[in-house]
């Protein structure tokens, strides 16, 4: 409604409000001219009335002349119907009812007329609880002194007064006409509503349509997107694959210390566009809600010196003392849980610590805070003294793509995303992450993560010399080898590296001459590149997954992928491949995989090639 109306209004356009649903402004009109044409209808009978001296008439008719005109100017000036429909009825009930009563003491034509005039005023301004109750109030006493009437026991000691046929006309036709107008009125807004809706519901259907048209588009923009992201992923990481892959190789040839600086500055680099990629990758892959959490075995001091290893030498190289705190009483714990995110989010917040700090300390906490024998509940800290964070920018770093400030990007580089990440991961378990930062001081970010503790105990002595794998590569010196491989790069790459396992394999540039080369050749394993040209990698595992004999078709076979796609892990086992290696791959990484299948393969019960069935040529 219109709050400048002046006190001076008298016209309806501007108590009239387009917020206003068609009904209430109905009503709103509806009030606007009965007040109207009750003022100069309770004028003319009130003079009428008292042109016949009848007091108690003359006196009901004049206050109700009098209400209709203080309404009048009320609804003109602060427009609520509600309160004003209120104040109608109840002035308008006891004076019917003293009419009725005291000044008529007969129910007549008027007075049924007026009945049913707050009736159908009750019901269509108030609703129908209020009209009820208002019916009832005015219905029950007319009936009462009906039935009083009819057994000539009401008896008071005034004399009726009786008015003339004119008067009774006047009241009639003012009744008629009123009660025409409510219902014309109201039916003018049940027909408008009618239309309303059935123009708001073609609407919808248009939206409902453009919605559904919205949401295929949208799909396909994230189905693209993926796709979009894989195909990057890919082309991306199948020259760093080479590229990191050949700086391991020329540091493990005892390179001069000049050569081995050069080197080490060009694996750094390539390990930070590593890193760009897969946070780009990670945060599509979360945002998608195609995540998926594992449910592990790890031991928590393991898992966290192991992320902190490699990181602890980062910031003592910046001259930073850095401290890693883990509780003791988790040392003999085996939890369960999601090793990799955990990586991910401790990873992303010490090295975000590190890139900000230019001196002091950092220090990383693992406390168990509480151990209920079958779960504990860890508290992770991540403290700094670098630049801080301003009290109103610590919900903006979490957003995405977003840093502390323009010219913290400019300064420190990266993507934006690390915290993002933190966050999406925290936020997927139902976790959230706090922050205490002042600047220049230094930031802390801390957050409390239930797991669940196996019966087993942790024997640290089982994990000394994890990297000393590789050392004996003499057990694959008899390995037959298939690599399904087109780019010559990694091909090569592929090659130097097995020389060093004493391995000489057999290469396929595509999937078609991979499965060739099985049908006519005896191989223990195969390293299969994904995408290739002629026949891809999945079409050639399946194809060597139905061949005939038995031994060829069990063939061990790794997916080696520098994909992105969501689904990578279904896709490979659908295909029937064991196993999968992301490129760039860690070569102890890659040596487990070969070494476990190959062991696996050789204890397989073994067929009789003679006795197999003859593979058609």
């Amino acid at each position: 409604m219109n709050k400048n109306v002046r006190v001076f209004n008298f016209s309806i356009r501007r108590i009239l409000c387009a917020d206003l649903s068609i009904s209430d402004n109905a009503r709103l009109r509806l009030l606007y001219y009965g007040l109207a044409l009750s003022f100069c209808t309770l004028f003319v009978l009130t003079a009428d009335i008292f042109y016949q001296q009848h007091p108690i008439l003359s006196y009901t008719t004049g206050a109700l002349f009098l209400t209709s005109a203080i309404l009048f100017k009320w609804l003109t000036y602060r427009p609520r119907w509600i309160l004003i429909s209120h104040v109608i009825l109840v002035v308008g009930t006891p004076v019917n009812l003293i009419d009725t009563y005291i000044a008529i003491q007969d129910v007549d034509i008027v007075t049924i007329e007026v009945i049913i005039m707050i009736l159908l005023f009750s019901f269509y301004m108030l609703g129908q609880k209020v009209g009820l109750i208002y019916s009832l109030i005015n219905i029950i006493p007319v009936v009462l002194l009906s039935v009083l009437k009819y057994n000539n026991s009401y008896i008071i000691n005034l004399r009726p007064e009786k008015v003339d046929d004119t008067t009774k006309i006047i009241s009639t036709f003012a009744c008629f006409i009123l009660i025409a107008f409510i219902h014309s009125h109201f039916y003018n807004a049940f027909i408008k509503s009618i239309k309303e809706l059935r123009e708001t519901s073609e609407k919808q259907s248009s939206l409902s349509a453009e919605f559904e048209e919205a949401m295929e588009k949208a799909q396909k923009s994230s189905e693209a997107k993926s796709e979009f992201l894989s195909t990057m992923s890919h082309e991306i990481r199948t020259p760093l694959n080479a590229v990191i892959g050949m700086s391991n190789l020329l540091m493990a040839g005892n390179p001069r210390p000049d050569q081995r600086e050069n080197l080490e500055v060009l694996k750094f680099s390539a390990g930070n566009l590593l890193s760009i990629v897969n946070d780009v990758l990670d945060f599509n892959k979360i945002e998608s809600g195609k995540l998926v959490f594992e449910n592990t075995k790890f031991n928590m001091v393991e898992l966290m010196h192991n992320i902190c290893g490699g990181l602890m030498m980062t910031a003592q190289t910046k001259g930073i003392l850095f401290k890693l705190d883990v509780d003791s009483s988790l040392s003999r714990k085996v939890l369960f849980g999601d090793p990799t995110r955990m990586t991910q989010i401790i990873f992303n917040l010490v090295s975000n610590a590190i890139k900000f700090t230019a001196n002091g300390n950092i220090t990383v906490k693992a406390a168990c805070i509480e151990d209920r024998h079958n779960l504990v509940t860890v508290n992770f800290s991540v403290k700094d003294t670098g630049i801080g964070i301003e009290q109103n920018r610590l919900n903006i770093i979490f957003e995405p793509f977003i840093q502390e400030s323009t010219s913290t990007t400019r300064q420190y580089g990266g993507t934006g995303l690390g915290l993002a990440i933190v966050k999406r991961l925290l936020e997927l378990q139902g976790l959230k992450i706090k922050v205490d930062s002042q600047p220049g001081i230094g930031s802390e970010f801390s957050f409390n993560m239930e797991f669940p503790v196996s019966t087993e105990t942790f024997e640290p002595a089982s994990i000394n010399h994890p990297q000393h794998v590789i050392e004996n590569s003499e057990s694959l010196s008899t390995v037959r080898m298939l690599i399904a491989e087109d780019n010559p790069v990694n091909v090569m790459l592929m090659k130097k590296l097995l020389s060093k396992w004493n391995i000489t394999p057999s290469i396929a540039e595509n999937g078609e001459r991979a499965v060739e080369l099985v049908q006519y050749g005896n191989f223990d394993i195969i390293l299969m590149d994904l995408q290739m040209p002629v026949m891809n990698g999945f079409d050639a595992a399946r194809e060597i997954r139905k061949m005939p004999n038995p031994q060829k078709s069990a063939i061990p076979i790794i997916a080696l992928t520098a994909s992105a796609l969501f689904d990578i892990r279904e896709q490979v086992q659908e295909s029937g491949m064991d196993d999968y290696v992301s490129k760039p791959f860690k070569p102890n990484e890659l040596f487990e995989k070969i070494q476990n299948l190959v062991s696996k393969s050789s204890t397989a019960p073994k067929f009789n090639l003679v006795d197999s069935p003859v593979v058609p040529q």
